[in-house]
């Protein structure tokens, strides 16, 4: 009988580690995130990234298990505008990345539609450049968010953001100010729509951090942002002599989402 208890007992406490386990893994897991910015020169090229974009890879990332890809594109009144193209693609794994290429290579659907962008003459690229920067998402924000925007696209505004560090630790403090101190308890208390918020672990700014938030159209933009600035508890933060000059650069595009983007 004892053994019997014994056993029992056992079973009960493996279960309860198991349970442990799963739960710690899935609080800590944190999603990855690739951003490809296309840098174009004229509306040729625009468009040739466009038809690419919406009738070759994102059906094909819909293929391989990737339901949300955004697209975006500077609005006229950004100094981007024209110049680039942003596409955001969100991973579990940053092996994902590797795996969707070799699936790519061998999706003859991918390769039909994508055909005049994937075999393109050096006399006519179809890009100037692509920059690939690679994100690990915050703590407090382990997934991205999907917006639920009533406004028509070309009036939605989405504004990415990149925060550069004058050194890597003070580029962490920053980190820790947006999990930890509250800086994001007061975008999501004022209703900004969050789409990701992440760590840059390669790319040209580093090091730096990287989020988006969005709006439904420019007034709304405005408005958040100005509550943003005048709420007591960032004027508190932001004069809070840990978080100083721990930001020595700002980059930031006001963009459209295109008719055909997942988010």
């Amino acid at each position: 009988m004892k053994s019997s208890k014994k056993l029992f007992t056992g079973i009960i406490l493996l279960a309860i580690f198991s349970l442990t386990f799963v739960v710690n893994s899935t609080l800590s897991a944190r999603d990855y995130y690739q951003i490809k910015v296309y840098t174009i020169k004229d509306k040729a090229q625009e468009n040739s990234v466009e038809k690419y974009l919406e009738e070759a890879f994102l059906p094909a990332m819909h293929r391989v298990g990737i339901k949300k890809v955004g697209v975006f594109k500077p609005i006229a009144d950004d100094e981007a505008a024209g110049t680039k193209i942003f596409v955001f693609i969100p991973l579990k794994k940053l092996s994902d990345i590797e795996k969707i290429e070799s699936k790519l290579a061998k999706d003859s659907e991918f390769q039909k539609k994508g055909a005049d962008y994937i075999n393109a003459s050096w006399e006519k690229p179809p890009y100037e450049r692509i920059e690939s920067i690679l994100i690990k998402a915050f703590a407090k924000m382990p997934e991205f968010g999907v917006p639920n925007h009533k406004t028509p696209a070309s009036e939605q505004i989405y504004e990415l953001r990149s925060y550069q560090g004058p050194t890597e630790k003070m580029y962490r403090k920053k980190v820790e100010m947006f999990n930890d101190a509250g800086e994001m308890e007061i975008f999501k208390e004022l209703d900004f729509q969050e789409v990701f918020y992440g760590e840059v672990i390669s790319g040209s700014e580093m090091p730096n951090l990287m989020y988006m938030t969005t709006f439904k159209d420019m007034k709304s933009h405005d408005e958040h942002w100005d509550a943003f600035r005048s709420h007591p508890s960032w004027e508190k933060l932001k004069n809070m002599e840990e978080y100083k000059h721990t930001v020595s650069h700002i980059n930031k595009y006001l963009m459209h989402p295109t008719e055909y983007s997942d988010i």
